[in-house]
């Protein structure tokens, strides 16, 4: 009696709660979850493991080149030089060539810009004070052994480095959107695989309890909105461990394999922000998408009809995702305004958005805007799994217990 009071006494949250923590812990501690994360583990092994090796044959096949721009004495020993540290230091020390007659009368940071010949910088000036011409990264990798060059060249004491003058070449605009648009296109696909590959689960546990008829003893001791609510976030908390494990797996195979973030064109917003914004707009996507499939699941008796009834919202998510990607290429125009307005690309479009543009303002509208439409579509969606679920029965819940009560009262009639 004292446990049917204290349930009495729960609020829709704390009900909820107590069903997210129930659904959690039994499908992270399970043998078919363990299953479902080692299933995308291999693909990411093996495309680690390929890339790895791609990798180092590139490495092993390109070859990176600092032209010389100096007099023709100057530039013959910083070739030695560089030749004779590279026999002793190895691949720390980079080949130096001359640049060609040609280039000569054109500025270094012009033959970069236009890419003329393999060259990642260029040295100009004299052994004792060179300039080096190169882009911001590769300043910051090549300082030092350029330093050690023009060192030993210049006949100084590998100690007192002669000061090195730095002229940044920067990326042209058009690479800069170029690039940005490529970061965009790869964050808008991996929110989108992970949205569906993962949004799949809550429909399969809803099915699954109602088979068992657990959904039935849920509903009679906490309200359906509560388990609704409480499902829902379980899903979101159970899809987070999952990002987190395959998200680990990968960035210890890609930073193993020598890759770095610099190997991608930064977002506008930084990629700390990014990855911020992207966990928020996940996890809106992901409501706003759980709340429909569990609303379908609530219709949906058997496996079978889970599968008829959620293939149209299914394609529908493809035409959102092809939307929402179309209007990335329009930024500022209508169509991106109303791709980030409509609830189902919303995310899509503002996390496109945070690669290519630096303002912030919009992700703070965008996420208010959201969390409204959040909680809207799960208040809907609730209403009608309580609906459903509550007469899921031939006929309804109402008649089974004037059933009961019709046979309990001929039971008694005869006595």
């Amino acid at each position: 009696m004292s446990s049917t009071t204290q349930t009495a006494r729960l609020t829709t949250l704390q009900a909820a709660w107590v069903i997210a923590r129930r659904d959690f812990l039994a499908i992270l501690f399970s043998r078919a979850f363990i299953f479902f994360l080692l299933g995308p583990l291999f693909p990411i092994i093996v495309g680690g493991l390929a890339g790895g090796i791609g990798s180092r044959v590139q490495q092993q096949t390109s070859i990176i080149e600092i032209g010389v721009a100096m007099n023709e004495a100057d530039t013959a020993l910083m070739v030695a030089s560089a030749s004779q540290l590279h026999k002793e230091l190895g691949s720390t020390i980079p080949p130096l060539v001359p640049i060609a007659e040609a280039d000569r009368a054109v500025k270094p940071a012009d033959i970069l810009r236009e890419k003329r010949g393999n060259y990642v910088a260029i040295i100009d000036g004299t052994p004792a004070a060179p300039v080096l011409t190169a882009t911001e990264d590769q300043l910051k990798k090549w300082r030092g052994p350029v330093g050690l060059v023009a060192a030993t060249a210049s006949g100084t004491s590998p100690s007192t480095f002669p000061k090195i003058t730095s002229e940044t070449v920067a990326t042209s605009g058009a690479n800069v959107k170029r690039n940005r648009v490529l970061t965009a296109q790869a964050g808008q696909m991996l929110l989108f695989l992970l949205t569906m590959l993962l949004g799949g689960m809550v429909l399969s546990n809803l099915v699954e309890e109602k088979g068992n008829k657990i959904i039935e003893v849920l509903a009679a001791a906490i309200p359906m909105d509560s388990v609704f609510l409480g499902k829902l976030f379980a899903m979101l908390a159970v899809s987070f461990v999952g990002i987190a494990v395959w998200g680990g797996v990968g960035s210890l195979i890609y930073f193993a394999g020598g890759y770095s973030m610099a190997d991608f064109a930064a977002p506008a917003v930084g990629w700390p922000l990014f990855f911020a914004l992207g966990v928020i707009y996940f996890a809106m996507g992901y409501l706003i998408l759980g709340s429909l499939f569990l609303a379908i699941g609530s219709m949906a008796a058997t496996v079978r009809e889970v599968q008829t009834l959620s293939m149209p919202v299914t394609m529908l998510q493809l035409l959102v995702f092809f939307f929402a990607s179309y209007a990335m290429a329009n930024q500022g125009s209508m169509m991106e305004l109303a791709a980030a307005i409509f609830p189902f690309s919303s995310p899509f479009a503002m996390l496109a958005r945070a690669a290519q543009s630096g303002e912030i303002w919009p992700h703070a509208l965008a996420i208010a805007w959201q969390a409204l439409a959040v909680a809207v579509l799960v208040k809907a969606g609730a209403t009608l799994f309580r609906r459903r679920v509550m007469q899921s029965g031939p006929r309804g819940a109402k008649g089974n217990r004037k059933g009961l009560f019709r046979r309990l009262a001929e039971l008694a009639g005869p006595a």
